[in-house]
């Protein structure tokens, strides 16, 4: 980028985060990202392997400030019944001196764990959530 600014810089204080259309305040972090899984390539008389891509995976994690029973009552009924859940994600990232808006969807979401209860006297309840995805459009790009 040939005009850089420091304060361009995206803060995110800013970000913003959406499951099935419901915004979800209390999000303080979230992170997503593909991983491509590859295949080693040996080739005779070649020392040194290469690599082929032969698939991707996409992961992430939810970290939230604990104010309410949403991810029990969104996944729960699918547990007990071994149903999986799927979601939709929507991440957005923004920021007053940025250069723009970056908004990510994720497809195919499936959580990894329920955590039932974590809690400690004298401390704020946060509460993080694993999960997977299928695949991913970026809807807006800075």
């Amino acid at each position: 980028m040939d005009n850089y600014e420091h304060r361009n810089v995206i803060n995110g204080t800013s970000g913003e985060v959406w499951i099935d259309g419901e915004y979800i305040a209390e999000v303080v972090a979230l992170e997503a990202k593909i991983s491509f899984k590859k295949e080693e390539v040996l080739q005779s008389g070649n020392r040194d392997p290469g690599y082929k891509v032969t698939g991707r995976e996409g992961k992430g994690t939810i970290k939230m400030n604990k104010v309410s029973s949403f991810f029990i009552k969104k996944l729960s009924e699918d547990i007990l019944n071994l149903r999986t859940t799927t979601a939709t994600i929507i991440t957005k990232l923004s920021d007053p001196d940025g250069l723009g808006t970056e908004r990510v969807e994720l497809i195919g979401c499936t959580f990894d764990e329920l955590t039932l209860a974590d809690w400690e006297a004298g401390k704020l309840g946060e509460e993080s959530m694993p999960f997977t995805f299928s695949s991913f459009k970026a809807l807006d790009t800075i």
